[in-house]
């Protein structure tokens, strides 16, 4: 029989244990929300939006454009996705309100830097947006 080798490891000092745990529990709860956390929301509207304009597989088109939301979401403070998202929509209103956002260019600018990260944001999750 071999003879038994004996490990030995630094003892945690007395009453440091539950010191150290309950550190381990606040690090674990207490864990900031990511900077660009979007409201469950307007993820899900952006995502079906998305698959309205994709069709394909269901599960396939939802894990991509969640996908492509995620990305944006790395890029975009939700205060600037939300500005983005509603001066590209109001960009097609029709008429005389519509010309006060075709007009500005300001917000020109903020709807094509919108649609730049769209399209980096749809390539790399592998959304075909060649036109059909």
């Amino acid at each position: 029989m071999a003879p038994m080798i004996k490990t030995f490891l630094p003892r945690p000092a007395r009453g440091s244990t539950p010191v150290l745990l309950a550190a381990l529990a606040w690090a674990t709860v207490a864990a900031p929300a990511s900077a660009h956390d979007y409201p469950t929301a307007d993820r899900v509207t952006y995502v079906n939006e998305c698959m309205r304009q994709h069709p394909g597989q269901y599960y396939e088109m939802l894990n991509k454009c969640s996908c492509a939301l995620d990305k944006l979401a790395g890029q975009l403070k939700f205060e600037e996705f939300d500005s983005m998202v509603t001066a590209t929509n109001a960009n097609s209103i029709g008429g005389e309100r519509g010309n006060t956002i075709r007009d500005t260019e300001t917000l020109q600018k903020e709807i094509r830097r919108f649609r730049e990260l769209q399209a980096t944001a749809k390539k790399s999750c592998f959304i075909n947006t060649a036109p059909k």
